[in-house]
């Protein structure tokens, strides 16, 4: 970080991404560079390069992308990539964007173009391609034979092009240098290589503990609220989006380095598909908040690269509008995941993402799925899902406060719901990885979390006036990090357990309670543990489909007494 060298990751032209947010950042702060990322000519097929570029220059942003063109993606030759030979032509009809082509195996002539592709950036705001043409002179890599796919001559051609041999001719034909100035640096090159290597070699191994390191940032930690839990007697009486836009607020006053932005976001009055963030672009401005392409890995791609200018930036993205609409950021959500880990704890993207989740609206197959037990299985990805109003307002200053990423699913069935308000203290926080026993009881425990947290407390509420029986509720509220603690203590108090979630029954987040609690309470149970979730199909977008889907009050309540009578 230092040197401005940023950690990039494996996944083909993902990079381009964070260049872009980097040069974001370097507009709003008004820092005075230019962002340079550097691929190969096969990434270009890739569809976030193509956004990377199109939204570069959408936004006129001082970017170079530096495309070094060998002609092959390991052993895929041009041809089979891209529909015109030159592949920065692909681009040629993107307004804003200058396209710069220099001999990538001439150092002077890519010098000179790097140069002036710096300054016309700088000077104009704009985005940038250099187009190298380049040669590969051996195989892709040890794995890689290029004698199974390229002719002697070719091999042989390309030899001749190889740019230090062609860099040492230019040298000596200028009269500058002589053969024995240059057998000179090259010796002193070669022993200062040879010294690095060496002293590389005589490391120490790393510590198979160490792999516990650097998974995720510490978070912000609440002095006032420390296990997330007020006596109401301090506050406003919130539904849960009034308190979600009340937060998003008091966090943006203050901190000025806090930005909001996604699909739908700022176009006049409304704010997000719906009108969570209502009135943020009128007090905030343009600057801090922005509508976003509908473009997923774009919006968490350039996230990441805004974060990466300054650790101080938080964004806080409104991706997708439905969290069904997340799967095409998986790619830079995977890649924002391990940053922390796979740097060393030297940079951590610090975003929040804010997802519409869960059905009960009528909404079918795309307006109703549930995506946390999918992504609660990346390292690095805290995930939390708030059911009630003040959990909603703690849970999101806190992320937005922590360094790290963090996926705050939001529950858009409970945004209006008389049955999610709460009093919120307006300082309220509610640290990650600490549940709330929402109801106590003793003679079985519900866990859940999200739009089954009401159903399971009325459920109790019946139970204990129908038949007397007391049932504690425990809303998880975190998903990663969990409670475990206060789940194990509870069941072990009741000696039964029911989970119940809105997702999928099968490979639910469920699942993962479930053995937390045979694993480490088994002794304690006094009967199975059970699940109450949604069947392992789409949601229907008719409602009496919906209703036989998705789990409610009359199946958590069978499945309570199926339990309490064991």
């Amino acid at each position: 970080p230092e040197w401005h060298i940023q950690n990039v990751s494996s996944a083909t032209g993902n990079h381009t991404l964070h260049a872009v947010g980097v040069a974001r950042s370097i507009k709003i702060y008004k820092g005075g560079g230019v962002a340079i990322s550097s691929q190969g000519e096969s990434s270009t097929s890739e569809g976030y390069v193509f956004e990377a570029i199109n939204g570069a220059a959408k936004e006129k942003l001082p970017v170079i992308f530096v495309i070094q063109d060998n002609k092959y993606g390991i052993s895929v030759p041009q041809a089979d990539q891209s529909a015109n030979v030159r592949v920065a032509q692909n681009y040629s009809g993107i307004r804003n964007l200058k396209i710069m082509y220099c001999d990538g195996k001439n150092v002077f002539n890519s010098m000179n173009t790097m140069h002036d592709a710096k300054n016309y950036a700088l000077e104009n705001s704009l985005p940038v391609i250099v187009h190298a043409n380049c040669v590969r002179i051996h195989s892709h890599s040890n794995s890689d034979r290029h004698e199974l796919y390229r002719d002697e001559n070719e091999r042989h051609c390309v030899k001749l092009s190889d740019p230090l041999t062609r860099f040492r001719i230019q040298l000596l034909h200028s009269g500058k240098f002589t053969e024995e100035e240059l057998d000179t640096l090259d010796k002193e090159a070669k022993k200062v290589i040879s010294a690095a290597h060496k002293k590389v070699i005589k490391l120490p191994d790393p510590d198979p503990k160490s792999i516990f390191d650097f998974v995720t940032p510490e978070p912000y930690v609440s002095q006032k609220y420390p296990e997330g839990i007020h006596d109401g007697s301090e506050g406003k009486k919130m539904r849960l989006i009034e308190a979600l836009n009340s937060t998003l607020k008091t966090e943006f006053r203050r901190n000025p380095d806090t930005f909001i932005w996604g699909q739908d976001m700022a176009n006049k009055e409304k704010g997000g598909i719906f009108n969570v963030s209502k009135g943020m672009q009128k007090e905030f401005g343009p600057v801090r908040v922005f509508n976003a392409p509908i473009a997923e890995d774009y919006i968490v791609g350039t996230s990441n690269g805004m974060t990466r200018y300054n650790d101080k930036i938080r964004v806080v993205i409104e991706g997708a509008e439905f969290a069904d609409y997340f799967w095409p950021a998986m790619e830079q959500l995977v890649d924002s995941s391990h940053d922390y880990w796979r740097s060393n704890g030297q940079f951590s993207p610090n975003i929040t993402i804010r997802l519409a989740s869960g059905g009960y609206i009528g909404g079918g197959l795309y307006h109703s799925q549930n995506i946390e037990a999918a992504l609660t299985t990346l390292p690095g990805l805290r995930v939390v899902y708030p059911s009630f109003a003040d959990d909603a307002a703690g849970l999101l200053r806190t992320a937005i406060r922590s360094r790290g990423l963090t996926l705050f699913l939001e529950p858009k069935a409970m945004y209006n719901d008389p049955s999610g308000e709460a009093v919120v203290p307006e300082d309220f926080e509610v640290p990650f990885g600490k549940a709330r026993i929402r109801r106590e009881g003793t003679d079985l425990t519900i866990i859940t979390y999200g739009n089954t947290v009401p159903m399971s407390l009325q459920v109790a509420g019946q139970l204990q006036q129908e038949n007397g029986q007391s049932v504690e509720v425990v809303d998880i509220r975190s998903l990663v990090p969990l409670d475990e603690e206060t789940i194990l203590n509870s069941v072990k108090k009741t000696s039964r357990a029911l989970v119940v979630h809105e997702d999928k029954v099968f490979a639910g987040f469920g699942g993962e309670i479930v053995s937390l609690i045979t694993e480490k309470a088994f002794e304690y149970l006094d009967a199975p543990v059970k699940r109450v979730g949604s069947t392992f199909t789409p949601v229907g977008f008719n409602r009496i489909l919906e209703k036989a889907i998705l789990p409610d009050m009359e199946r958590i309540a069978a499945a309570a007494k199926e339990l309490l009578a064991y």
